[in-house]
C-alpha cells in the first residue's frame, strides 16, 4: 500500500480566519466530547482527543479502487505525514477538504475527487427536544469523475478512560419505513458499568452508538488488522470479532467502510455522493440529583418524547436535514450579529465557543419540568457551579434564555427544599459531576457574596429577557417564535416544554419564550415561587457587600483578599437587581428598600474603590497601587441600570423604575444617595475611567485581570471590553485573536492564559469550560433593553473623539 498526503481544497462554504490550536468535532455533552488537537497541523497529524487531552481511537482513510494508494483523512492510522491542510467551522459545524489525485494511469477523469469530512453538532436554539439528544453528525461528502472507498472507525476509549476496562459490542440492523432504507449500528459498552462514575473524567456507564445506513460494509476486529486490509483492498468483510476483551488488548475496532461509484461518463459533470454517520452516547440516568423528594435518578429529557435509544436515534438520523437547516439558521445569525458587534475575528471566537458552551451540559427532567445540568469542566468537576453558570450566561441569554432558567432551577429547586443550611446562596450541587448530592453540611466553596450576587443578577438578567413588546425588541432573536400561550398551573414549572410545536412542517419546536403579557405573566409565575430566596440572598448582601471580608471571588485560583472592589460591585448590583426582581411580583415596598440601599452603597463604593489620583479602580479598596479589571460593571449595562435618567430609560424592560423616585440626599451626609435626577446608575465617569485604564495596561494577548499578575480570563475581558468606547474594544478583541492564533495551549479554548510569552498557561490548566459563553457578552448587550444598551454607552464615544481632538490640537500647537 501506498500512504499518501492530500491538499485541501480551495473553496468552502464556512470562511474562518482565525487558526486555533484545536477544533470541535464531536461535541454534544461532558461525556461524548471529542476534539481535534493540534488542529494547526493536518488532521492526520495525530489522533483525535477528549476534552482532557487523551487520544480517542477515530480513524477515517480514502482509498482509491484497483491502485495501491490510500490517503489518510483523520487520526493516526498511518506512518508520520506532515503537509498543508485547511479548514473551517461555525457554531455547530467543523470541515475538513481535500482534493484526492487523479491515479495514474486513468484515462477518463480530469479532475481531483473532492472529499469534505463535515462534522455536525447542531445548535438548534428553537428546538429543545433537538439539543437534547446527545448525538452528533459526521457526513462525507464526494464529488469527482473516478470511485473512492472511505472507511471510518472508533475504538473503545470512547466509553471508558480506563483503557484496561473490558468492552463488549455489537451490531444491530433496523429497517426504517416501508421504502428499504435501514441503519446498522455499532453498540459498545463496558463490560461492567459503574454507575454514575467518571475515570479521567470520562463516563464509566452508557452505551456508544455509531450508525451508518446499511448499504455501507461493517466490520469489528483488530486495528492493526482491518486498517491494513483496508488500505490494501479498499473493503471491509461484514464480520464481527467476537472476542470482548480488553480495550487496548489487540485493540478491537468497529468500522464502516462506503464505496462511492463516480466512475467518468459521457458527461462532463462530476457525478456527487455522501453518507451519513452518526455517534451518540445513550445513558440512562444521566447524574443523579438532591431534589426537593430526595436523591434521584435523573433520566434525560429526551425520553419524554422517544420511547427508546433506538427511537431517539432513529429520528435524529432522519432528521438531519432539519436539524442542518436550524443550525445553519443559527450559525448565519450569529455570524450576522457578531460581525456587527465585532469583526471577522468575533465571528470566529464566538462560532469556537458555542459547541464548548453546550458541550459541558446535560438536558434532564421533564416536559413540566425541564432541567439543564452543567459540568465545571476541568477546574474541578464541580456541579451546576453558580460562578461558573454566572460567565456563561451571555452565551444562553442570546441563544435561548429558557435554558439559562433550566440551569438556574436545580439550584433553586434544591435550596428551597431545606437541603442547604447558610443564608448565602450555595456555590454548586455537589464536589463532582455528574453526582449533585448537595451540601447538607454547608461546607461548600466559601464563595457568598460572589455566589449571591451572580445569581440575583441572572435572575433579574431572566426576567427582562421575557419583558418585550415586539420581536426586534426581544433579547433573543428566536424568543418571539411560537405560541403565546401561558401555562398558569402552580404546580408546574413557569417555563414548561408542554407546548411542543410544528411550525413550517417541522416538529419539536418550542414555543415563544415571553413576550407581552405572557411575559409579565411567566415572570411573576417564576418570581413568586422562589421570591423568600431572592431575598434572603439581597439581605445576606445588603449586610455584608459594601465592606467585603476576607474570602474568594470566582478567580479563586488568585486567593482569598478582603475589601475587593470589584466583589463589592457585583453585591451592590445585586442589590438593585433585587430592586427590580421585586417589581416582577408587584412588591413595591422591596422595590423602594432595595433600590435605595443600592444608591446608598455605590456612593459609597465610589469613593472607596476609585485610585486616589482617579484613574482607575484598585484591586482592594485599602491595597493603593493596585489596578483591577472591572469586569461587574457589565451587569450595570445588561440590567439596563445605565440608561435610567436618559431618554432611553423607557427602553429597559421593567414597571415601576420610572415613576419611583430614590431617597433625597442628605446635607448632612454628603455620601447618602444620589439625586434622582441623576444619568444611570454606576457613575459614567467610572465607564469612562476604565476604558481609559484598560487601554493603558493591555498586554500582547490582551487585558490582564488585575495587577497581581499578567494573566487573563477571557470571559471577563469580554465583560469588560463590552463596556469600553469601541477603539478600546477593538483592541482587546484583536490581542484575544492574536492570542487564538499563537498561543501554545494545545486544548480545548482555554479561558485563563498568559497575556505575555507565549500565551501559555499560567499554572493551573483551565480547558474546555462552558465559562467561554462570556465571549457572547457583546452579542447580548447589543440586544439588551430593547436593542438600546449600546445607546446608554454613546458617552464614550464622545469623550473618544475629544481626546483625539485634544490630541490633535496639542500636536498643532507644538
Amino acid at each position: 500500500m501506498r500512504w499518501l498526503v492530500i491538499a485541501a481544497a480551495a473553496g468552502s462554504a464556512l470562511a474562518s480566519t482565525l487558526t486555533p490550536p484545536v477544533l470541535p468535532l464531536i461535541v454534544r455533552n461532558p461525556y461524548l466530547s471529542t476534539w481535534l488537537g493540534d488542529a494547526r497541523l493536518p488532521p492526520w497529524h495525530e489522533w483525535p482527543m477528549f476534552w482532557t487531552g487523551e487520544r480517542m481511537g477515530f480513524s477515517i482513510m480514502a482509498a482509491v479502487p484497483d491502485s495501491e494508494q490510500v490517503y489518510p483523512l483523520l487520526g493516526r492510522a498511518h506512518d508520520s505525514l506532515s503537509l498543508d491542510h485547511n479548514q473551517n467551522f461555525d457554531a455547530s459545524t467543523t470541515n475538513f477538504s481535500y482534493l484526492i489525485p487523479v491515479p495514474k494511469p486513468h484515462t477518463k477523469a480530469s479532475s481531483p475527487v473532492e472529499l469534505t469530512l463535515s462534522f455536525l453538532s447542531p445548535i438548534t436554539p428553537t428546538s429543545t427536544l433537538r439539543q437534547s439528544i446527545p448525538a452528533s453528525y459526521l457526513t462525507v461528502h464526494v464529488k469527482g469523475s473516478f470511485s473512492v472507498n472511505v472507511y471510518v472507525d472508533i475504538n473503545g476509549q470512547w466509553v471508558s478512560g480506563n483503557r484496561g476496562s473490558q468492552i463488549v459490542w455489537e451490531l444491530s440492523q433496523r429497517q426504517l419505513g416501508d421504502k428499504g432504507e435501514g441503519l446498522k449500528t455499532w453498540k459498545i459498552r463496558r463490560e461492567t458499568e459503574l454507575l454514575l462514575s467518571e475515570e479521567r473524567d470520562q463516563a464509566e456507564w452508557g452505551t456508544l452508538y455509531f450508525t451508518a445506513p446499511s448499504d455501507v460494509r461493517h466490520e469489528a476486529g483488530t486495528s492493526g488488522l482491518l486498517r491494513p486490509r483496508f488500505a490494501r483492498t479498499g473493503t471491509l468483510q461484514n464480520e464481527i470479532d467476537g472476542d470482548f476483551r480488553g480495550i487496548m488488548d489487540e485493540e478491537p475496532v468497529f468500522a464502516f467502510a462506503k464505496t462511492f461509484h463516480l466512475n467518468a461518463s459521457t458527461s462532463s459533470t462530476p457525478a456527487t455522493d455522501s453518507v451519513m454517520f452518526t455517534f451518540a452516547l445513550i445513558q440512562d440516568p444521566v447524574v443523579q440529583f438532591a431534589s426537593a423528594r430526595g436523591l434521584t435518578f435523573m433520566r434525560p429529557l429526551w425520553l419524554s418524547w422517544f420511547s427508546s435509544a433506538e427511537a431517539v436515534l432513529d429520528f435524529h438520523y432522519m432528521d438531519y436535514k432539519t436539524a442542518a437547516e436550524l443550525a445553519s439558521n443559527y450559525s448565519a445569525q450569529l455570524a450576522v450579529d457578531a460581525y456587527a458587534s465585532g469583526s471577522d475575528d468575533y465571528v470566529d471566537i464566538v462560532a469556537l465557543t458555542a459547541r464548548q458552551v453546550l458541550g459541558a451540559t446535560v438536558f434532564s427532567g421533564t416536559p413540566d419540568d425541564p432541567i439543564l445540568f452543567l459540568k465545571e469542566i476541568s477546574s474541578n468537576g464541580n456541579f451546576q457551579t453558580i460562578d461558573v453558570i454566572f460567565p456563561a450566561f451571555p452565551f444562553f441569554l442570546y441563544t435561548n434564555p429558557r435554558w439559562l432558567a433550566y440551569l438556574l432551577e436545580p439550584l433553586i429547586e434544591h435550596t428551597l427544599s431545606g437541603q442547604y443550611p447558610n443564608k448565602y446562596a450555595m456555590h454548586d450541587l455537589g464536589a463532582h459531576f455528574p453526582n449533585a448530592t448537595g451540601h447538607a453540611d454547608g461546607r461548600d466553596e466559601y464563595m457568598p457574596l460572589e455566589e449571591c450576587g451572580n445569581i440575583l443578577i441572572m435572575g433579574l438578567a431572566l426576567v427582562n429577557s421575557l419583558k418585550y413588546d415586539t420581536d426586534a425588541a426581544a433579547g433573543s432573536v428566536w424568543s418571539s417564535l411560537g405560541s403565546s400561550s401561558f401555562d398558569p398551573n402552580p404546580a408546574t414549572s413557569a417555563f414548561t416544554l408542554r407546548t411542543i410545536e410544528t411550525r413550517d412542517g417541522i416538529f419539536g419546536l418550542d414555543d415563544s419564550w415571553g413576550g407581552s403579557a405572557k411575559g409579565v405573566k411567566q415572570a411573576k409565575k417564576w418570581v413568586s415561587k422562589s421570591y423568600r430566596l431572592w431575598k434572603q440572598w439581597t439581605n445576606y448582601l445588603v449586610d455584608l457587600t459594601l465592606e467585603p471580608e476576607h474570602q474568594l471571588s470566582t478567580d479563586d485560583f488568585a486567593g482569598p483578599l478582603q475589601l475587593q472592589t470589584n466583589l463589592a460591585l457585583k453585591g451592590i448590583l445585586g442589590i438593585k437587581a433585587m430592586s427590580q426582581i421585586a417589581e416582577a411580583v408587584d412588591n413595591a415596598e422591596d422595590v423602594k428598600y432595595y433600590r435605595n440601599i443600592s444608591e446608598t452603597y455605590i456612593k459609597k463604593w465610589e469613593e472607596f474603590g476609585v485610585s486616589r489620583d482617579g484613574s482607575h479602580a484598585k484591586l482592594a479598596y485599602d491595597w493603593y497601587g493596585s489596578w483591577t479589571t472591572l469586569y461587574n460593571l457589565y451587569a450595570d449595562t445588561l440590567l439596563c441600570f445605565h440608561l435610567e435618567g436618559t431618554s432611553s430609560s423607557s427602553s429597559a424592560p421593567n414597571v415601576f423604575h420610572n415613576s419611583q423616585k430614590s431617597l433625597a440626599p442628605s446635607d448632612s451626609n454628603p455620601h447618602g444617595p444620589p439625586r434622582s435626577d441623576k444619568i444611570g446608575f454606576v457613575p459614567r465617569s467610572i465607564y469612562q475611567m476604565q476604558s481609559s485604564w484598560y487601554d493603558a495596561v493591555r498586554q500582547k494577548y490582551g487585558l490582564p485581570l488585575d495587577s497581581r499578575h499578567l494573566y487573563t480570563k477571557s470571559d471577563w475581558e469580554f465583560f469588560a471590553a463590552a463596556v469600553t468606547s469601541k477603539d478600546v474594544r477593538t483592541e482587546i478583541l484583536q490581542s484575544v485573536a492574536r492570542w487564538v492564533n499563537e498561543t501554545t495551549t494545545d486544548r480545548p479554548f482555554t479561558d485563563l492564559y498568559e497575556t505575555e510569552g507565549t500565551g501559555g498557561w499560567p499554572g493551573a490548566h483551565f480547558m474546555a469550560r462552558p465559562v467561554t459563553g462570556g465571549h457572547f457578552a457583546f452579542l447580548t448587550l447589543a440586544k439588551a433593553c430593547g436593542g438600546k444598551a449600546m445607546d446608554g454607552l454613546a458617552f464614550l464615544e464622545d469623550e473618544q473623539k475629544e481626546k483625539t481632538e485634544t490630541t490633535k490640537n496639542a500636536k498643532y500647537e507644538l
